[in-house]
């Protein structure tokens, strides 16, 4: 008989798990939308502030403030020049200590031995050197000077390698010899790599041999390459960071040392190789650290190696250039600067902005991020249930009607059925012709069953509803950013639209946007739409649309509503271009009256919701008004949606809708 074990699934993500809900996402982001922000600017918001109704998840600004934190507490750890410091420590007391065996010798030997250390350079790099052939009396003074060529062996090497200060710890000279070794492995490596006959099993093998040098454990040559530039530009700004004097003795000393153990040579050719390999890190930089505890040489270039990284996942978070995608923000990174938990958090992120666009709520579309179709219906839904949200209680209208957009009053008559009804089914009609038919047959029941066929079916007739067609005209221009009206008018474009596409669907919308052109505006659009940054306010242009719109649909009652803070500054000329005069110019006046007496005689109310009391709009709306027998209203932006739609339901109303 066979056995079965179970056990946690990891071969990916839970294939039975649900799917991802984002539409609190996306809810958030409309927020943003609503008001007058982009699709990408939305989002990268969103991704700043985190997950809805997931406290204990963090968004970006969050990793930012800890890699900021982090950066200032590196800064705060210590000095760079802790190195230089012991070294000249170190000397100073072999010095001293040769200076007390030879003080009670009374020998002319001894005095010569003295006045040769008198003559020691103060620059520790310099002295270093003058006494690397000296020949020291004091058996203590001859173990510290050991000490300090350990010092700084160990400290340059591990400046370059990280993690060499333990391979070196072993005094046996065959440790230095394996490091040399490794080094003209390295180099090797690099050099066929550039003639371009490197391959996997030759790091591989170089691993093998010289893994125990490299604690970062990289996968392939690049990894390696990588960890090496980011030490070696970390050695850079160091010697950078320190004060001239600082920086040409530590720069001596590191000098010397490489000469002395062998690896001058070699160095050179490997510092050429990553400088070549990576010309995109910062070789020149500094950094001003403000600790008061010295640091060695390694452990500063490590705090500078981690401080450039985390300026590096600093400007990846900040998602502030143009292309930015959360695959920007290297995992890894995040791990070592700010730990498991971050990545965690990261993940999440990430999680949004796919699921986002799996899901079919974003696009990219030439680098661009758009809004579907499916996206733009939420927020038109969230934003219509806003505005329905302002409406008082009392004059609600027709929104909260389940049959709205379906047919009129029941006029008491019936007719036969045709393809495309929608009326409600005559029922006891429907029977009775199956009954005078006579087509009976014996029910499971015992009783008898009357057969229906597509003839036998009639429908209650209805008044019939009237369709409109709907005209909104919503001004783009400059001004209405300026204002802070331009997020009101957004939503209450796609507010209506929403309304009339879901609850009127026998209407026909359009909604036109004006500035220095006029031009339709898709459903796709309005989500996303932002302010145009131009001069104009061509009215004229956009009544000749909205009339185009309406000759298309003659049978439709004719609706038009206009949304704009300001009096006509544009026309369209006859060559199609547009001209624009501040104040109007008398031309720009005469031709958008014209379209507003061509609507007049379509029998087209023009209805105008003002965003500001300037006396020439002032002037103008009433006028408009006076030709058309319009309505002029001036709601708070905050209101606009609700008189808007408002209007849109009373006018329906009056004319049987």
């Amino acid at each position: 008989m066979a056995g079965f074990r179970y056990g946690p699934y990891h071969e990916g993500p839970d294939p039975l798990a649900p799917p991802y809900d984002v539409r609190a996402a996306l809810d958030a982001m409309g927020d943003s939308m609503l008001e007058g922000t982009s699709p990408a600017d939305a989002l990268r918001d969103l991704l700043r502030r985190g997950l809805p109704d997931e406290q204990r998840r963090r968004g970006l600004d969050d990793l930012l403030r800890q890699v900021r934190a982090r950066r200032q507490e590196l800064r705060g750890r210590g000095r760079l020049d802790g190195t230089l410091e012991e070294a000249r420590s170190l000397l100073d007391r072999a010095i001293g200590q040769e200076r007390a065996e030879l003080f009670p010798d009374p020998s002319d030997e001894a005095r010569l031995r003295e006045a040769e250390l008198d003559a020691i350079p103060a620059d520790t790099a310099q002295a270093v050197r003058r006494l690397a052939s000296y020949d020291w009396r004091s058996p203590d003074a001859r173990r510290t000077f050991e000490e300090l060529k350990d010092l700084l062996r160990r400290d340059v090497l591990d400046a370059q390698f990280r993690g060499m200060k333990q391979a070196l710890s072993d005094p046996d000279p065959a440790a230095m010899q394996r490091v040399k070794d490794m080094m003209a492995a390295l180099n090797d490596m690099l050099e066929k790599d550039a003639r371009g006959e490197h391959t996997q099993e030759d790091f591989d093998n170089f691993m093998r041999e010289y893994g125990d040098f490299f604690p970062d454990d990289p996968q392939n040559l690049e990894q390696l390459v990588d960890s090496l530039a980011r030490r070696a530009a970390a050695t850079e700004r160091l010697l950078a960071s320190l004060t001239p004097e600082q920086r040409a003795e530590l720069a001596a000393l590191m000098a010397q040392t490489l000469e002395d153990a062998g690896l001058a040579m070699e160095m050179e050719r490997l510092s050429s190789s990553l400088r070549q390999r990576r010309p995109d890190l910062d070789w020149s930089g500094s950094e001003r650290m403000t600790g008061d505890d010295p640091m060695s040489m390694g452990d500063a270039t490590t705090a500078l190696q981690e401080l450039a990284d985390l300026a590096e996942l600093e400007g990846a978070l900040r998602q502030d250039y143009p292309g930015a995608r959360m695959d920007d923000i290297d995992e890894e990174a995040v791990r070592r600067a700010l730990g498991r938990q971050a990545v965690d958090d990261l993940a999440e992120l990430r999680r949004i902005e796919a699921e986002l666009e799996r899901q079919g709520y974003l696009k990219r579309r030439g680098g661009a991020l758009d809004l579907t179709p499916k996206a733009v219906r939420r927020l038109g839904e969230t934003a219509l249930r806003r505005v329905f949200a302002q409406l008082d209680t009392a004059r609600r209208g027709d929104h909260d009607q389940s049959d709205a957009g379906q047919a009129g009053e029941l006029t008491g008559a019936s007719r036969p059925w045709q393809h495309g009804d929608e009326q409600p089914i005559d029922v006891v009609r429907t029977v009775s012709n199956a009954l005078r038919r006579g087509e009976y047959r014996p029910g499971r029941s015992g009783g008898t069953a009357v057969r229906l066929t597509v003839d036998d079916f009639e429908v209650l007739e209805t008044e019939r509803r009237t369709a409109a067609a709907v005209c909104l005209l919503v001004d783009l221009s400059y001004s209405m950013a300026l204002r802070g009206t331009w997020g009101s008018a957004k939503q209450t474009a796609l507010a209506l639209h929403t309304l009339v596409s879901s609850k009127y669907p026998q209407d026909a919308i359009q909604v036109i946007g004006f500035s220095n052109y006029a031009r339709v505006l898709p459903p796709t659009e309005l989500a996303g739409l932002d302010w145009d940054m131009v001069q104009g306010t061509n009215l004229h242009h956009a009544l000749l649309i909205a009339g185009r719109h309406l000759e298309k649909h003659p049978e439709h009652e004719p609706i038009v509503l206009i949304i704009t803070d300001g009096e006509p500054t544009a026309h369209l000329l006859r060559d199609g271009r547009s001209s624009f005069d501040w104040p109007p110019s008398r031309e720009t006046l005469e031709l958008t009256l014209a379209e507003v007496d061509k609507m007049t005689r379509r029998r087209a109310t023009l209805n105008i919701f003002m965003l500001a009391d300037d006396e020439r709009l002032v002037s103008f709306v009433q006028e408009v008004a006076r030709r058309n027998g319009g309505r002029v209203f001036a709601p708070t932006p905050d209101r606009l949606g609700e008189y808007v739609v408002r209007d849109y339901l009373r006018v329906r109303r009056g004319r049987g809708g």
